[in-house]
């Protein structure tokens, strides 16, 4: 079936994203508003009978010096892509992007092409001989994803190029902790010793987590800075943070929270939590450098995951890993502290990118490279 492609409303957007499971938040009509420096539209596929049958959120990044754009769906659309005609899906758009003035298309699909138990990740990073979690044969294999695949490259669009460690745009490879059929005291049996002992830790040195506002974001950045000098990231800058806040919970007052772990009055770590239907996020975090031992990222991670559970989540998604279990990489730590919380590395079908104007398209990744 060939559908139609159109903008609709910020509304009939997210009337559309209520009726799915889980979107992501990045493909809800209130990311636009975190992300205004780009154009943005909201976009419905409908079906013969003029229903709404997928949705997507596109950003437009300008070229400097062009009157065109790059057009990027982070993460989306939200359409079916487990179909056997992804043409008919995928057409429309691009005939809608083509005649609003797109150079190229940049897509993101979540499906699952593979995933690995902890289990699975914590045997690879002991073994000397593997230095990649792809080299390691998977725990399963998602064949919806593979088929795309497949389509995709018919259809010419191609995988950005993979960078060693993170790059622009989304994480192909996420970690996420499955709440679906769990109550607490399983969660916590799923979690490795060190987990456990540490949420216990900090329980007992006194660690309070509690849910903070957007008037606690400047202690929440300060320790956010100290966490970017210290792990050597460039981190965003303040105003970001508010202006997240208030165009998500503009589109629902309980779509962000803050938490902030304290010890004897000190901040000692603090995150924010995002969650749209059954699907919650990890989606910043910071930590103090002083006062390490009191454990204060187990406890609100703890305090999320437990959090999650209760508003009714499915997942609990701790957000980007790399690729490498290699011991001398300074990615492994991170798929290490993920890992502990018992949960699967999952690779998603990822990224895509479809040049309208190739000589554009090859001036844009230089401009990013750079």
């Amino acid at each position: 079936m060939a559908y139609r492609v159109r903008v609709i409303t910020a509304s009939e957007h997210a009337a559309f994203n209520a009726t799915r499971p889980a979107v992501s938040f990045l493909q809800t009509p209130a990311w636009a508003s975190v992300k205004s420096a780009w154009g943005s539209q909201s976009l419905g596929w409908f079906d013969d009978r003029g229903r709404l049958v997928g949705a997507g959120l596109v950003l437009y990044r300008r070229l400097p010096g062009f009157r065109t754009s790059l057009a990027y769906l982070p993460e989306g659309p939200v359409i079916d892509w487990a179909s056997d005609d992804l043409d008919g899906w995928l057409g429309p758009l691009v005939e809608h992007l083509k005649r609003s003035g797109a150079f190229a298309i940049r897509i993101g699909s979540t499906a699952v092409a593979r995933t690995w138990s902890a289990e699975t990740v914590k045997a690879a990073i002991a073994d000397p001989a593997v230095t990649r979690l792809g080299d390691v044969p998977p725990d399963t294999v998602g064949e919806a994803a593979a088929r795309a695949r497949g389509q995709l490259l018919e259809l010419g669009w191609r995988p950005p190029k993979e960078a060693a460690g993170f790059s622009a745009g989304q994480p192909r490879r996420v970690f996420r902790l499955p709440l679906a059929g769990k109550d607490e005291e399983r969660l916590l049996k799923g979690m490795n010793q060190l987990w456990r002992r540490n949420i216990k830790k900090a329980g007992k040195a006194g660690v309070t987590v509690t849910q903070g506002g957007v008037e606690d974001l400047p202690d929440f950045y300060r320790v956010y800075l100290e966490t970017a000098e210290r792990d050597h990231f460039v981190p965003r800058p303040f105003s970001y943070f508010p202006a997240m806040f208030e165009a998500l919970s503009a589109e629902d007052e309980d779509r962000i929270r803050l938490y902030l772990a304290h010890h004897e009055g000190d901040l000692v770590a603090a995150t924010l939590w995002i969650r749209v239907g059954g699907h919650a996020w990890y989606s910043y975090g910071a930590s103090a450098t002083a006062k390490r031992e009191v454990r204060g990222s187990n406890a609100v991670q703890w305090r999320m995951i437990t959090d999650a559970l209760a508003a009714g989540c499915t997942v609990y998604d701790l957000r980007g890993i790399t690729d490498t279990v290699d011991k001398d990489s300074p990615h492994l730590g991170l798929i290490q502290f993920k890992a502990g919380t018992g949960g699967e590395a999952v690779e998603y079908l990822g990224e895509w990118d479809l040049p309208l104007n190739r000589l554009l398209y090859k001036a844009f990744d230089v401009y990013m490279s750079r």
